[in-house]
């Protein structure tokens, strides 16, 4: 299934209309799943739901002219992780905003796998701060985040997604943490 996935995207790079329509029943599944386990994070009113967090991301990566070049499935599942970041990021904003009525409250790191609860706009917008700065120190170490936090692989799943051993994902997992929560805890 990896290599079809990589043919189809290639296909698409080059133009072919029907490679998207291709590509939605090989990935759908996978995307869902890593969706809704980020849904189940959000805070019971949130008003998107997975199924359209999927299809927003999907739309995002191939409903557009300036089509991103994907090498493999692990780097489109990258640009998924990074396309419902943006998305959710984007909801926490306008649930934020002033006219709405959103107000700012403490946030909540934990030492388990969850690097923050997002219980509130205000959360996700911390982490998505913090997130940005850490992208400006390491890269990889911001798509682990990435990938872990927004889409919910598992630590195997993530270092086959950035092509790292499991071992070094596992440590550069508990060092993002660490760092996303100082970062957030200075920014209090």
């Amino acid at each position: 299934m990896s290599d079809d996935v990589t043919e189809i995207l290639c296909a698409i790079e080059r133009g072919d209309p029907q490679a998207a329509a291709r590509l939605l029943p090989l990935v759908y599944d996978e995307l869902r799943r890593l969706a809704a386990s980020r849904m189940a994070q959000e805070v019971s009113e949130h008003t998107l739901q997975p199924t359209a967090l999927v299809h927003e991301a999907f739309l995002r990566l191939v409903g557009t002219e300036d089509l991103e070049q994907w090498d493999n499935r692990g780097h489109f599942f990258v640009a998924a992780a990074e396309a419902m970041r943006r998305i959710l990021i984007e909801n926490a904003r306008r649930r934020k905003s002033l006219k709405r009525g959103g107000a700012m409250s403490r946030q909540v790191l934990q030492d388990d796998d969850a690097v923050v609860e997002t219980s509130d706009a205000s959360s996700l917008l911390a982490m998505d701060d913090a997130l940005t700065k850490l992208a400006g120190v390491d890269e990889q170490l911001a798509r682990l985040v990435e990938l872990r936090y927004f889409t919910g692989l598992t630590v195997e799943q993530t270092a086959e997604t950035l092509e790292i051993s499991p071992r070094t994902a596992k440590r550069n997992w508990a060092y993002a943490r660490a760092w996303l929560r100082r970062e957030m805890e200075a920014g209090e």
